[in-house]
């Protein structure tokens, strides 16, 4: 019986097994890799004096040489660094071509790159004060000329997932609740040692530009006066007036942020003493920022007689007495001025007669004031006559009747309003056919400005400007979208069947 013919107890042909398929060798590692090699010597061995035992002399104690094996198993030598043959300056002009985000990843591929890229770093911001006690920050960023330490200065959990921001500060913080605020005196630095920071970065950064520092004395602000020369841009918090007196020698500083009070957070008390204190040390300011500080128009005046240059001032939060207003003409440069986070524009500007006017201001912006106070408003308005810009942000009280002295304004060209959800149609259009040299206007999330408001007369307005941005309803906007796209009407009818 052939082997491929049925059986004929069952009466079926008989299944060949299912071939196997031959296993994937393991990749061997360097042991096995040499212990097979020594298995495979030996049996060459044992194999020649099998074919010659006559002269084949062995030895009771044969030992096989194991360095041949291993020395065959060795690795092949790194491929030669062809960026050696190139010089430190060479390699630094190529990495400076490299975008920023690049700079990172290629400073960790080996030690020299690493020095490299921190020759190319100009700024930092830190967070840990050790590393500047111990002088690794030098080492390692040898070329800096922006530091910024105030967060190096306060002691604060930084593993916590609780951030809190407020003005121009963030910082981290635990889950207790102190009755003193979310730092207390304790969490900042001592003035002699934030002092002893400042020595040591002005004694290793002679070219540096600018600094933001938290809890500085006179002293150490001295001490980067004398050294850093070329100072322009300066940022303290948490100073008093006669911190103030440390930065009279840098006379090439041109941008100045004052943090006096922060709610929550620190207080100090910046007056008109440390303004006139500034005005006079620093004569070409250029750019000046004053977070809740007070003063008066004292202080105003003396930084507009004396900073001649200044063309732009910021008050956020300011706690100025009644009457500053009346001290802004004597900038006699001022192009900018911005007010934020301001809970009073003026408390008692005064008459209008003793106002005057900023003649070269370009722009006046306003963002998350209140404008309540229509008084401080229409002396603000006629401070500013010549405005060209006008941009107001998130006002709370701008009614139409508050907006209403913007048209005492007569030269203006552009126009931003966000978030000004009491303005009416009515009220923008009064002020808008007001101003006959209008180019530029935007109206954004405005709720109370409607499209079907819009008359002939500011539609004929809308249709010769350059640029026209109008997004006032962002409710309606969105209702009609989703109307327009059928979004909700499946579930409408999905819900009224499920009522009773």
């Amino acid at each position: 019986m052939s082997p491929n013919s049925p059986d004929r107890k069952s009466g079926s042909p008989k299944r060949s097994p299912p071939p196997v398929l031959p296993k994937r060798p393991r990749p061997l590692s360097l042991p096995d890799q040499a212990l097979k090699h020594v298995i495979m010597k030996m049996q060459l061995q044992n194999h020649l004096n099998s074919l010659s035992p006559s002269t084949a002399s062995p030895s009771p104690h044969y030992e096989p040489d194991l360095s041949s094996a291993f020395n065959s198993l060795t690795l092949d030598p790194p491929a030669p660094d062809s960026t050696s043959l190139l010089s430190d300056e060479l390699l630094l002009r190529i990495f400076s071509k490299l975008p920023i985000s690049h700079y990172l990843p290629n400073s960790l591929v080996c030690k020299r790159w690493l020095y490299l890229h921190g020759r190319l770093v100009n700024s930092v911001k830190l967070f840990d004060w050790g590393f500047l006690d111990s002088g690794r920050v030098f080492a390692r960023f040898p070329n800096l000329d922006d530091v910024d330490i105030v967060h190096a200065c306060i002691r604060s959990p930084r593993n916590s997932g609780i951030l809190v921001t407020r003005k121009a500060l963030t910082v981290h913080i635990d889950s207790l609740f102190s009755p003193n605020g979310l730092i207390e005196e304790s969490d900042v630095l001592k003035n002699s040692v934030v002092d002893h920071g400042l020595r040591l970065i002005a004694q290793s950064y002679p070219n540096l530009r600018r600094i933001a520092v938290i809890g500085a004395s006179e002293n150490g602000l001295v001490r980067i006066a004398e050294e850093c020369q070329i100072l322009q841009e300066l940022e303290l918090h948490c100073c008093g007036d006669l911190v103030l007196k440390g930065i009279s020698g840098c006379r090439n500083l041109q941008i100045v942020k004052l943090i006096g009070s922060v709610d929550g957070f620190y207080r100090a008390v910046i007056s008109d003493i440390g303004l006139t204190i500034l005005a006079q040390g620093c004569r070409r300011l250029v750019k000046l920022e004053l977070c809740g500080c007070e003063g008066s128009y004292d202080g105003i005046k003396a930084i507009g007689q004396c900073c001649q240059m200044l063309e732009e001032l910021t008050l956020s939060d300011h706690r100025m007495d009644g009457g500053w207003l009346a001290a802004l003409p004597f900038c006699g440069n001022l192009k900018t001025l911005m007010l934020q986070s301001c809970k009073s524009i003026d408390s008692s500007p005064g008459p209008d007669e003793h106002l005057g006017s900023c003649p070269t201001i370009e722009e006046l912006l306003l963002r998350r004031c209140q404008v309540r106070d229509q008084h401080a408003v229409r002396s603000l308005f006629m401070v500013c006559e010549a405005v060209r810009d006008i941009v107001l942000q998130d006002c709370w009280g701008l009614v139409d009747e508050v907006f209403a002295f913007a048209s005492i304004c007569r030269r203006v060209k552009l126009v931003t309003l966000e978030g000004c959800s009491l303005l009416t149609t009515g009220g923008l259009e009064s002020v808008l056919l007001c101003w006959k040299e209008l180019q530029r206007l935007r109206v954004v999330s405005c709720n109370n400005v409607t499209d079907s408001e819009i008359t002939p007369a500011l539609a004929t307005l809308f249709s010769v400007l350059k640029e026209l941005t109008w997004r006032p309803n962002s409710k309606a906007l969105l209702s009609a979208s989703l109307a327009e796209a059928g979004v909700g009407m499946k579930g409408g009818r999905f819900f009224k069947r499920l009522k009773p």
